[in-house]
């Protein structure tokens, strides 16, 4: 099937009205929902064929490829298009995914089917996230492109309230199977509307790291020379890379690609604090917000109903944001926003454990969500703008390894220090942590001062 060019898209078409954006907009969102729907499915599914301990593993087993192989699907995204791995990764998924439900259906199957497929479906994603990552930059211009990070947070926000209960209505109305087909059938969905989403290709000579000597003159990593000093493009200091290897040099190894985004990213002045900003962000929040908000839930007697009606506030401070950046399309100021809204965010973070009523946590819930959404959608569109489009798969890569891959492993030590010194003081130096992300944006003048394309 032939699709036309993306250039044929305006470049300044607000993304939201754009029907190229849309249709990726709606595969990305019916896969999510997929997603969801796939994981109540699994875990039905395993607590029905083994003991809860045995569930927990099947349902942590897509955790280590994930983590193992996430730099490598980066490198694959850049290498082979963001648009061909996404539909490649959705149709392994959906495979994957109609075959279990036919097994389900038609045997019991035991534990070990289960596991073999979290363990595909974790495989797979760390291919699939980079190049999601990866594609808004080929389908629209970088002026839509905060925009665009606001249409996937709704899509997201849109799954996880649209998928547990739809999983839920199909495991109670005709089992696991039932659900792991409609999984199947949903993921199905998005490789149609792919195939129909243009992509614009990137300029002669920037394909996956490509040797910038083939670039005009100004042009390494897509950087304007004019507004640099000399030696600076794209953030890099050339003189501290070997000859050639400006902007990621030609190269025919896997490996050299992989080492090629690493030091592009490690010599960009705005990525390279970004990414410490983040992983600090996201290490002092994980905790508290998903097994520390738990514990405190327990500990307050705000039972079951009270921590979802807190995890609730949390959503839909983070859709206002997600809603407030597609309908503006850019705000101001995006590195200066997004370090008062982490140095803010922790606040709020640390206030959580000390709140008297379950009331009081919904409010700073929604702060917290409001806060959190809007740094992190301002960090994520700076990725976005600021990283070269032939390099994107590679930084998503890092970005999505930081926080799915490192940021996870806080829980087990948050929760080992709430037991031993109580949800406060953990819910503080996670606070702390999180505004050192802040600190981290305020110090660094180019994270400071950067700013959204228009």
């Amino acid at each position: 099937m032939l699709i036309p060019p993306a250039t044929a898209v305006t470049a300044d078409r607000p993304a939201h009205r754009d029907p190229n954006v849309l249709r990726w907009l709606g595969a990305y969102a019916s896969s999510m929902v997929g997603d969801s729907v796939y994981y109540i499915a699994l875990s039905w599914a395993a607590v029905q064929a083994g003991s809860p301990s045995q569930a927990g593993l099947v349902m942590s087993v897509s955790a280590l490829p994930r983590a193992l192989l996430m730099l490598g699907g980066g490198v694959i995204a850049d290498r082979l298009g963001p648009r061909r791995v996404v539909i490649g990764s959705d149709a392994v998924r959906c495979a994957a995914v109609l075959g279990v439900a036919a097994l389900v259906f038609l045997t019991s199957p035991g534990l070990w089917p289960l596991a073999l497929l979290a363990l595909v479906f974790g495989a797979v994603d760390a291919v699939f996230m980079p190049a999601v990552g990866a594609l808004p930059a080929r389908i629209t211009g970088k002026g839509q492109l905060a925009r665009v990070q606001g249409m996937r947070g709704l899509a997201i926000r849109f799954a996880n309230v649209v998928g547990a209960p739809l999983g839920g209505l199909c495991v109670a109305v005709g089992g696991a199977a039932a659900a792991f087909g409609l999984a199947g059938l949903l993921i199905a969905v998005s490789v149609p509307l792919l195939l129909t989403v243009r992509v614009r290709d990137l300029p002669a000579g920037e394909e996956a790291g490509a040797d910038v000597r083939d670039l005009p003159a100004g042009e390494e990593a897509g950087a304007d020379v004019r507004d640099l000093p000399a030696g600076e493009e794209a953030g890099a200091d050339v003189r501290d890379l070997p000859a050639g290897d400006e902007a990621g040099a030609n190269r025919t190894t896997a490996w050299s690609d992989l080492s090629a985004g690493l030091r592009y990213i490690r010599h960009h002045r705005v990525l390279a604090p970004l990414m410490l900003a983040i992983a600090l962000g996201d290490f002092g929040f994980v905790g508290p917000l998903n097994v520390g908000l738990t514990l405190l839930a327990d500990e307050r007697g705000w039972g079951a109903s009270g921590m979802g009606w807190v995890l609730a506030g949390f959503g839909v401070g983070a859709g206002t944001v997600s809603l407030l950046l597609t309908v503006r399309g850019r705000l101001p100021h995006a590195g200066l926003v997004a370090a008062y809204a982490i140095l803010a965010g922790s606040v709020a973070i640390g206030a959580l454990a000390y709140v008297p009523s379950v009331v009081a946590a919904v409010g700073v819930a929604l702060l917290i969500g409001l806060l959190a959404g809007l740094s992190g959608a301002m960090c994520g569109a700076l990725l976005q703008t600021q990283a070269d489009p032939a390099y994107l798969g590679r930084v998503t890569a890092v970005a999505g390894l930081v926080s799915l891959g490192f940021a996870p492993l806080s829980m087990p030590f948050a929760a080992a220090a709430i037991q031993a010194w109580g949800t406060g003081p953990v819910f503080v130096v996670s606070a702390a942590v999180c505004g050192l992300g802040g600190v981290v944006a305020l110090s660094v003048r180019a994270l400071r001062q950067a700013e959204l394309p228009r």
